[in-house]
């Protein structure tokens, strides 16, 4: 069951960057920007996989781009706002006074 857009906890922030980081890997050349990007290679990727910080980082690259955010929330069938939710919950997402 997938979470509404106002059950957003902590593990289902989680949940949803690793849906992230599967959309990212399946498509070579969102992998290859990502890879790029996060100075990783993909064992370490795999290896890191499971931490917050590293999910957070995932969330963070594709909210840096509104095209690969718009194409991956059409894929998962999610609503555009979520993935920021999400982020926020995740490490280094808090804003100031929550």
């Amino acid at each position: 069951m997938t979470p509404n857009a106002g059950d957003e906890s902590r593990e289902s922030a989680q949940a949803l960057a690793l849906r992230a980081l599967a959309f990212l890997v399946r498509d070579s050349n969102l992998r290859r920007a990502f890879l790029a990007q996060s100075g990783l290679d993909p064992a370490a990727v795999r290896a890191r996989a499971a931490e917050p910080e590293f999910l957070a980082g995932v969330l963070d690259f594709l909210l840096g781009d509104e095209r690969h955010l718009t194409r991956f929330c059409a894929t998962e069938g999610i609503a555009p706002e979520r993935p920021a939710r999400a982020r926020r919950l995740l490490p280094g997402g808090a804003r100031p006074g929550e």
